[in-house]
């Protein structure tokens, strides 16, 4: 079985977190980045990474679905002290939906993401970009933050911008979306090897409304895998193998291919 990794997954929201992850090992997962979103699912992650250390890897973020005026300084705060802890920032970004500008206006969301960006720039660390609806204003402001890494997760945005992604050498994550949404594939279609991840932003429910519905979990990324290679027209090996290198490198992850154990981060 190719060994592969999980690179956004909200393990903080899975109630039967052991057995999933047991089948996350059993699917062939090596590794798994825990993303949070603000300071309680942070510190659940970093709980986490510490019970399954080399297995689980923590990503401190504040997703723009929870962004508050009054908690600006409380998160940014929280990230930055514990950034070290971190193989990325993130879950992070921007959300023009209206239901979510309704609580956090896109001025009010954009100064945030600008924030918090410079603490990813001054720690090094890879940005894990949400960008619905955003996708233009996501990446002029990681552009002009000044990252060198980032990952644009779940991507369905334009070609002009994808195409700007990857000119400057950022990632696209694949998700088990990619077995029938038809932006998402495009995405995928037209990005590079070399510049595709595999998620699957465990718990989410994919396909609602469809005959195969389900929430994923960890080993979910199985799908990513197998959806991703039709698209690209490689083998689940190639696949596999290009996508877990990049994580690798990307998220400097050190793990052993047979059981997802190992050294953790150097």
């Amino acid at each position: 079985m190719y060994p592969v990794i999980d690179t956004h997954a909200h393990l903080d929201e899975i109630a039967d977190l052991d057995a999933a992850l047991a089948a996350a090992r059993e699917a062939g997962v090596v590794a798994i980045v825990a993303v949070g979103q603000g300071i309680a699912s942070n510190s659940k992650v970093l709980e986490l990474a510490e019970s399954y250390p080399g297995f689980v890897y923590p990503a401190l973020g504040w997703h723009p679905w929870l962004v508050r005026e009054a908690d600006i300084e409380a998160n940014l705060v929280f990230i930055a002290d514990h950034a070290d802890k971190a193989v990325a920032i993130g879950e992070v970004g921007l959300d023009y939906h209206k239901r979510v500008r309704a609580g956090a206006p896109k001025e009010l969301q954009k100064r945030v993401l600008a924030d918090i960006l410079k603490i990813a720039r001054a720690s090094g660390k890879p940005a894990l970009i949400h960008s619905r609806y955003a996708w233009r204003d996501a990446l002029d402001a990681v552009v002009a933050a000044g990252l060198e890494k980032v990952v644009f997760h779940w991507y369905t945005g334009t070609s002009s911008v994808l195409r700007e992604i990857g000119a400057r050498g950022y990632y696209i994550s694949v998700t088990p979306a990619v077995a029938y949404h038809e932006e998402h594939r495009r995405a995928v279609r037209e990005t590079p090897l070399e510049r595709l991840l595999l998620e699957t932003d465990s718990p989410v429910t994919y396909g609602r409304g469809r005959d195969d519905e389900f929430s994923a979990r960890p080993a979910d990324v199985r799908r990513s895998l197998r959806g991703a290679a039709e698209l690209k027209g490689v083998t689940e090996a190639e696949m596999a193998a290009a996508t877990t290198a990049n994580a690798r490198r990307l998220f400097n992850i050190v793990s052993s291919p047979a059981n997802g154990t190992g050294e953790g981060r150097d």
